[in-house]
C-alpha cells in the first residue's frame, strides 16, 4: 500500500505539529519538503490554498494542522493525549491560533507591520507588541504551569503539542529579549520538548522535492 503523501516545510510550526502527532502515532508517511517560492503543482492541485501542512491519504486530503493531528490520534494514541479536557484544549488553540499568532507575526516580521498591533493602534511600538503577546498568552501559560507540568496536567497532551511550536517560533525571534521575560515555568516547559527525542526525530533536514 502506498503511503500517506505530507507536504511540509521544515519550519513551518502548523506542519511542525502535524508532523510531531504523526512521528507520536507512528504513522509512515513519505515526506515531500516544498519551497514556499516554488510550491509544487501537485499539492496545489489537491489543496489550492497552497499552505503547508497537507497529508493526502488515497483519496482523502487534510490541508489543516489540527485535522491532521486528530486523524492521527485516531489511528494511535499510545500516552492519551487525546484525553484532556476538550473544552479547556480548544480556549488554548483558539488563542494560539488566532490573536497570538497575529501578534507574533506582527514581532517576527516587524516591516510587514510598522507601528502597528493587534489593535492597529499605530501608535504601538514593538515593546507593545511584545507586551500584548505576554499578556494575552504567556503569562497565562506561567500561571497555568505552576500547577502542573503541563498546560492542561501533569501529563503531555495534544494541546501542548500544538502549542509548542508557536512559542518555540517566539522564543527565537529576540533570545535574548525572551530569556530576559519572567516566566521560568514556561521556559521550562519549552526547554522539555525542544530537548524531546520526538521534536528531534521530525526535524530532519530534508531536500526540497522536485516533481
Amino acid at each position: 500500500m502506498p503511503l500517506p503523501i505530507l507536504y511540509s516545510y521544515r519550519r513551518c510550526p502548523f506542519a511542525m505539529r502535524a508532523r510531531m502527532a504523526l512521528q507520536y502515532a507512528g504513522i509512515a508517511v513519505e515526506h515531500r519538503e516544498i519551497s514556499l517560492r516554488d510550491k509544487p503543482k501537485s499539492m496545489l492541485l489537491v489543496s489550492p490554498k497552497g499552505t503547508v501542512p497537507v497529508l493526502c491519504i488515497d483519496d482523502i486530503v487534510l490541508d489543516q494542522s489540527l485535522d491532521i493531528m486528530q486523524w492521527a490520534l485516531e489511528k494511535s494514541d499510545p500516552d492519551g493525549w487525546n484525553t484532556a479536557d476538550q473544552v479547556l484544549a480548544q480556549s488554548w488553540i483558539e488563542k494560539n491560533d488566532g490573536p497570538f499568532k497575529k501578534i507574533l507575526d506582527q514581532y517576527k516580521y516587524p516591516n510587514r507591520y510598522p507601528n502597528r498591533c493587534l489593535n492597529q493602534d499605530p501608535n504601538l511600538s514593538h515593546a507593545a507588541v511584545l507586551r500584548t503577546a505576554m499578556e494575552l498568552m504567556l503569562q497565562p501559560m506561567e500561571l497555568a504551569l505552576e500547577s502542573s507540568q503541563f498546560l492542561l496536567g501533569n501529563k503531555t497532551s495534544w494541546v501542548d503539542i500544538a502549542i509548542f511550536p508557536f512559542i518555540r517560533q517566539f522564543s527565537m525571534v529576540n533570545p535574548s529579549e525572551f530569556s530576559g521575560l519572567p516566566l521560568p515555568r514556561t521556559k521550562e516547559w519549552l526547554s522539555h520538548f525542544l530537548q524531546s527525542e520526538l521534536f528531534g526525530m521530525v526535524m530532519n533536514q530534508y531536500p526540497v522535492w522536485v516533481e
